[in-house]
This record gives C-alpha cells, sequence and structure tokens, in this order.
C-alpha cells in the first residue's frame, strides 16, 4: 500500500490568517483537487493531518470543521480522487497536547490505525511544523510554496528536502519516483 499525507491548510485549500472557520470559506488552491486525483488514481492513499486550533480559540466547533471537511472530500470525490483519513488537532499552542503539529502524536494514530511504517512516506506541509513533524516519524518530508511555504523557506533558506510550488507539482514528483 502506497500512501500519501497531506497538510490541510495552504497545501490543499486556501489559507487565511484569519483562519477558515465555515465550509464556505474553504477554497481549494488551483490543482490541488487534481493532485489527489493523479495520486488516487496511481493507487496511493490520502491522509490529511492538518492543526486546526481555531476550535480552542473559539472561532468555529467541531461540527463546522466537519463539514468543511465533507466539502472537502465531496470536491475531490467529484474528481475521482479520494481521502482515506482526516485526522486533526483541536488544541491551541499552549495546550500541551501531543497531537500538534510539531509533535507527532497524530502521524502515530494514523500509523497505528492503517497498520503503516511511515518510513519514507512522503508527508507535504507548507509549514516548518509539519516537516519537522514528519521528519520525526521517519517520513519524507516535502515543501509546498504555497500558503505558508515562502515563510516557510525565508525563515529556514537551508532546508535540505524536495520543494515544489504546489501540491500538484509534488503529485508529480512522487509519481515520478514511483517509476
Amino acid at each position: 500500500m502506497k500512501w500519501v499525507i497531506l497538510d490541510r491548510d495552504g497545501v490543499i485549500n486556501e489559507d487565511s490568517d484569519a483562519y477558515i472557520k465555515s465550509p464556505e470559506e474553504w477554497e481549494a488552491i488551483p490543482g490541488s483537487l487534481e493532485a489527489i486525483e493523479l495520486l488516487t488514481r496511481h493507487g496511493y492513499r490520502l491522509v490529511v493531518i492538518t492543526n486546526q486550533s481555531g476550535i480552542a480559540r473559539g472561532y468555529f466547533n467541531e461540527e463546522v470543521l466537519a463539514k468543511i471537511h465533507a466539502k472537502m472530500v465531496r470536491e475531490v470525490a467529484a474528481l475521482g480522487g479520494r481521502i482515506d483519513a482526516i485526522y486533526h488537532c483541536p488544541h491551541g499552542p499552549e495546550d500541551g497536547c501531543e497531537c500538534r503539529k510539531p509533535k507527532a502524536g497524530l502521524y502515530r494514530r494514523m500509523a497505528e490505525d492503517f497498520a503503516v511504517n511511515l518510513q519514507g512516506v512522503p508527508a507535504i506541509g507548507d509549514s516548518f511544523r509539519d516537516l519537522e513533524a514528519a521528519q520525526s516519524v521517519g517520513a519524507a518530508p516535502m515543501l509546498v510554496a504555497t500558503g505558508k511555504g515562502m515563510g516557510t523557506l525565508t525563515l529556514h533558506p537551508n532546508l535540505d528536502l524536495p520543494i515544489f510550488s504546489n501540491l500538484y507539482e509534488a503529485a508529480l514528483a512522487i509519481l515520478h519516483d514511483d517509476d
């Protein structure tokens, strides 16, 4: 079984410093849904692992988050893609949980739930904490320049990992490496 782990905000959908607080605010980044469809068509299973501190901050609740995720899954499915699971951390940065990236609790839960070894599994994110969490479990972090990606590159100019302009380019590279 081949897997890819994706961050959500800034990788699949447009990010917002004011948080994505409703399904109406969720807007796919051009090419991201097609990237998920492409990976699905080539036999990959996709999992989304996302920090959602807007819940802890009171901007939205679990029910609204479920509706946002249902919209994302619907839009992916409409193109023939599939997201196998979505894991989210509802906590704020001060909560000291084990699931908020850069900690790896959600990665370990995904590995346990699907009985998968995360060693070398592509994990695509736009922030340094995405990359740190992926590295901590032996996954293969990849950075996209969408979302916070350019800021991450500015703060960490010497990253030694694959960097792509968007999720679609990252998907093409994963498929190329699979040949």
